[in-house]
């Protein structure tokens, strides 16, 4: 009885090699690629540098009735009795350092692990990838599965703190339309310097991709959640523009923090426009 036989065909292709591919040019980009990372690059130090020296100062913060985002809320009793926080203070008279050192680490931390701003120090700083279509120095990729990126997984609970901050914030625009008695009324070029910083931070958080994920995310059904849905779709709007609203508050937060340390070291009078 005949068997049928079947001719050999070819060969398995090997499996994928888990190393990178061996491609002897960096890029074969001919634009400025370099440009957009050495700026940002050149931007996140400035900011860093301004921002430290600031915190350490621990000077020029109040003046006015302006206080400085660097320094709100003040929590320690080596701060201003003029806090926004009624006198209250948690932290007590231990700590002797400056009272921005226990704030800051809140905002940094909102955007050090801000979606956007991990792509922006990605290519700046580390370099993984430094942009599209070229190559980064690194062996291999471990994603923020290993110190120091894995703390970018503490994002969303950054983001709850950043509220309360932009709210505290909101209340310094607010108390800044009393004059130098407390009487209410009045307004100041500061004034509207600390309420402009607030709406940039509040449409910086309110774009984020974790509030995103807070109104809409886990839902199954949009039509039985008709307000989150809603809630959704603006927030998705102002996602569009994150990296807008990134950059614009970055520069609203130094530029406020510069304005009131101006007024309060008598460089600039802070003008009564009531």
């Amino acid at each position: 009885m005949a068997t049928d036989t079947i001719a050999p065909g070819p060969e398995a292709p090997a499996p994928l090699s888990p190393a990178r591919a061996k491609i002897e040019q960096k890029t074969l980009r001919t634009d400025r690629w370099w440009l957009s990372p050495l700026l940002t690059l050149l931007v996140l130090i400035a900011f860093i540098f301004y921002a430290t020296f600031r915190a350490f100062q621990k000077a020029d913060y109040y003046a006015d009735g302006l206080i400085s985002p660097f320094y709100s809320p003040c929590l320690s009793t080596n701060c201003l009795p003029d806090s926004p926080l009624g006198g209250f203070t948690p932290i007590g008279s231990w700590w002797t350092q400056s009272p921005a050192l226990l704030i800051l680490v809140f905002p940094l931390g909102f955007r050090m692990t801000c979606y956007y701003y991990r792509k922006a120090y990605y290519r700046a700083f580390w370099q993984s990838p430094p942009a599209c279509a070229v190559a980064e120095p690194h062996g291999k990729y471990t994603g923020e599965t290993r110190f120091p990126l894995i703390l970018n997984n503490t994002h969303r609970y950054f983001f709850y703190a950043g509220l309360i901050f932009n709210v505290i914030l909101t209340w310094d625009g607010i108390l800044a339309f009393r004059n130098a008695d407390g009487a209410w009324g009045h307004m100041s070029l500061g004034t509207l310097v600390l309420l402009a910083n607030a709406a940039l931070l509040w449409l910086y958080s309110l774009s984020c991709h974790s509030c995103r994920h807070a109104i809409g995310g886990r839902l199954k059904h949009f039509s039985k959640h008709p307000l989150r849905y809603k809630g959704w779709t603006l927030v998705s709007k102002l996602n569009h523009k994150h990296m807008l609203f990134a950059w614009i508050s970055l520069f609203g937060v130094a530029l406020t923090d510069a304005y009131v340390a101006l007024v309060a070291n008598g460089t600039f009078s802070n003008p009564t426009f009531f």
